[in-house]
């Protein structure tokens, strides 16, 4: 989620956050039940032309963090296709058992971990964290209990960081020595656990106080600074979506880029 860097804003930015959750989850259940590879791959490289058209952030930026997909698509596809089972065998080499089934498998088992990302790379890429949580409380009915904890944890993650590196400059500058080996990995875990801990404890009895104070456990009706409400970006999130699957289908089908469709 944009929380440092500087970014374009897009229609898809303007978005009910919420409802573009709830598309994203349902993209992530279609991708998950579509077994037609040539469907896959369209989808493949439908969410790829969206994300670089309509994330708004430099497609340096982009492409830098797409490179994991390559070795997630490596990663999950070779499993099945080195050591997958079918009759038409194309290479068998000790253990390695590569067959014309378990090749098709494998590359649609990649195309959907890739598309599964693609999905949440663009949700992220294009949603405000503090957006989310208003929107889940107004459209969704959140307790705000919940929702302004999960804000107040993701601005305390800097000051934690912060914190650990304020204790290594100082156990650095007293001259604590580390001994190597499983040992001294323990005590470097205590020595920089318990501190930390011990301060997040604190802290969180503050905010928890506070928070009491402000009446953030009761019932009653809120005012918020965001208000976050529906727009036209809305209507066009759900038209981009259900013209891409249905061109996904239709060329998926009409002209195949594989032999085979489903590949169960």
């Amino acid at each position: 989620m944009p929380l440092a860097w500087s970014y374009r804003e897009t229609w898809l930015h303007r978005v009910n956050p919420s409802f573009k959750l709830l598309v994203s989850v349902s993209l992530f259940l279609l991708v998950l039940f579509t077994h037609d590879i040539n469907v896959l791959a369209n989808m493949t490289w439908m969410y790829l032309v969206l994300l670089f058209a309509a994330a708004g952030h430099p497609w340096r930026r982009l492409l830098l963090l797409s490179l994991p997909f390559a070795l997630m698509f490596v990663s999950s596809s070779t499993s099945m296709v080195f050591f997958g089972k079918g009759d038409t065998t194309w290479v068998r080499w000790g253990l390695v058992h590569i067959t014309e089934e378990s090749f098709f498998r494998g590359l649609s088992i990649g195309l959907k971990t890739v598309n599964a990302a693609l999905i949440g790379l663009l949700f992220g890429l294009t949603t405000s964290p503090v957006g989310l949580f208003y929107s889940l409380m107004q459209q969704c009915r959140l307790p705000a209990k919940y929702a302004y904890s999960f804000m107040a944890a993701l601005r305390l993650m800097p000051m934690v960081a912060a914190e650990y590196r304020t204790l290594q400059m100082a156990l650095k500058v007293r001259g604590v020595k580390t001994r190597k080996g499983v040992r001294g990995w323990i005590d470097t875990l205590k020595r920089h656990s318990i501190p930390l801990l011990a301060q997040s404890i604190r802290r969180a009895q503050r905010i928890a106080v506070a928070m009491e104070a402000k009446r953030f456990s009761s019932a009653a009706k809120r005012t918020y600074y965001y208000r976050i409400g529906w727009s036209g970006s809305d209507g066009l999130l759900l038209a981009v979506t259900l013209t891409v699957w249905a061109a996904a289908l239709l060329i998926g089908w009409q002209f195949p880029y594989f032999p085979v469709g489903d590949v169960r």
